[in-house]
């Protein structure tokens, strides 16, 4: 029969097994799988936003040099087209010089808007997408809301449950000697979360390999306190 500190032990390593199942559980369920798939959605379309935010502003600032450009010639045209009517002119020689800057300024304004007009065609595609992706965020956003709180009512649950193994974990733990539960420990963490099992037979629940016959008859002849390992996998063997 095995001391009972080993039935403690078994008990700590009941619960962990059972912790770490409800903390994998937490980490897939559905309703976070499903925030999982928002979130990936939302980092693509961000991606794609904001790759078309600098050819944009790119485009953008093109448009806004030449509406620049446009405004001061026809101001420059407003200008010259007042002083040629102001009377202040009467040389003829003046007023024709002044009558081809008007037509010039006429054919660069006309170039000017042809050339606005290209660039506002070259810009509309990226603000549509820009526009889009962020209709798309919105509503994105708004399902991420639901889904985080369909995740919240969903670990509450389970969340409570794991609490209360914490709790019980915490207790057992107590009947363990320190010595023997940081040994356990040190196992469980290189050991897959196992670090104690019972002998079984002629089989180490641990690992399920038999043990040989000469291994055996030590631990069945060690005294019920000795701290004997599984001589395949290294686990606390508990008889």
């Amino acid at each position: 029969m095995a001391a009972p500190q080993f039935d403690a032990l078994l008990e700590v390593q009941r619960l962990d097994t059972s912790i770490d199942q409800h903390r994998h559980l937490l980490a897939r369920l559905p309703e976070a799988v499903a925030l999982a798939e928002i979130d990936t959605r939302v980092s693509a379309v961000l991606a794609r936003r904001d790759g078309a935010v600098p050819a944009r502003d790119e485009v953008g600032q093109r448009q806004a040099h030449l509406e620049g450009e446009l405004a001061a010639t026809e101001e420059r045209s407003k200008t010259v087209s007042a002083r040629m009517y102001s009377g202040e002119v009467s040389a003829a020689r003046d007023l024709q010089a002044m009558v081809a800057d008007v037509e010039a300024l006429k054919v660069r304004a006309s170039d000017l808007e042809d050339r606005i007009l290209e660039v506002l065609d070259e810009r509309e595609p990226f603000d549509a997408l820009i526009a889009a992706a962020e209709e798309e965020l919105v509503a994105l956003g708004e399902s991420r809301i639901a889904a985080v709180a369909a995740l919240n009512r969903a670990q509450s649950g389970v969340g409570e449950e794991l609490e209360e193994l914490v709790a019980q974990r915490a207790d057992a733990a107590e009947a363990v000697p320190p010595e023997l539960l940081a040994d356990y420990e040190r196992i469980r963490s290189r050991s897959g979360g196992i670090g104690a099992a019972r002998l079984v037979g002629t089989r180490c629940g641990g690992c399920h390999l038999t043990l040989p016959s000469m291994e055996l008859d030590r631990i069945r002849h060690a005294p019920a306190e000795a701290v004997m390992h599984c001589d395949e996998c290294g686990r606390i063997l508990v008889q």
